[in-house]
């Protein structure tokens, strides 16, 4: 679901990503400068329900996922291989459900979501799509072994770090299907070499 590029910072304000993480830290903000005497509001709209790492590791989820879905749909068209179409296929099936999901909880839990990919993800999604033939077929499944391996270990640490018990159930039922992309991916992998 990530890609080895997905977390590299961009010091544009244009970035949906980094508005998002901005909108939710001064959302924590506010949840930390309230009165801890008043247990009535805490839990208003202008408040997340969950911690500033988690908030983040949401964010980041979702850009990749988005990112994901784009390349999938990418796949589909320009690759050559059926093996790598199909696996394409699933990227969009799988991470947009993933990301429903996602924006579902997010919205339960005040969470500000990028609305659109960030602008690394943006440029490094330009540079595979003006690869063609057998060379994007190889980025793209290269990119899609890198990126797993990373998500598969932020999903393991989001698991045991996370304390919102929604989240953790989330990471914890869609962990199995990042593992079976990422050893769908490396089988693909070997098989363009």
């Amino acid at each position: 679901m990530a890609l080895p590029f997905v977390f590299a910072c961009n010091n544009s304000s244009n970035d949906s990503v980094q508005k998002a993480d901005s909108s939710n830290e001064s959302k924590s903000d506010t949840a930390t400068s309230m009165n801890t005497t008043d247990t009535t509001n805490k839990m208003s709209t202008q408040t997340m329900s969950v911690d500033q790492p988690t908030s983040e590791f949401m964010t980041k989820v979702a850009d990749v996922g988005m990112t994901e879905v784009k390349l999938g749909q990418m796949a589909q068209d320009k690759a050559m291989n059926q093996r790598v179409k199909d696996f394409g296929a699933m990227m969009v099936k799988d991470h947009t459900a993933a990301g429903d999901e996602l924006k579902n909880m997010a919205r339960q839990k005040n969470v500000t979501l990028p609305e659109t990919m960030s602008n690394d993800h943006q440029k490094k999604t330009d540079d595979l799509n003006k690869k063609t033939g057998k060379d994007f077929d190889k980025a793209y499944m290269k990119a899609m072994v890198d990126g797993h391996q990373s998500t598969v270990s932020d999903f393991e640490k989001a698991s045991k770090n996370t304390k919102d018990a929604d989240v953790k159930a989330w990471v914890d039922k869609t962990l199995p299907t990042l593992r079976m992309h990422l050893d769908s991916a490396k089988a693909i992998q070997k098989s363009l070499r």
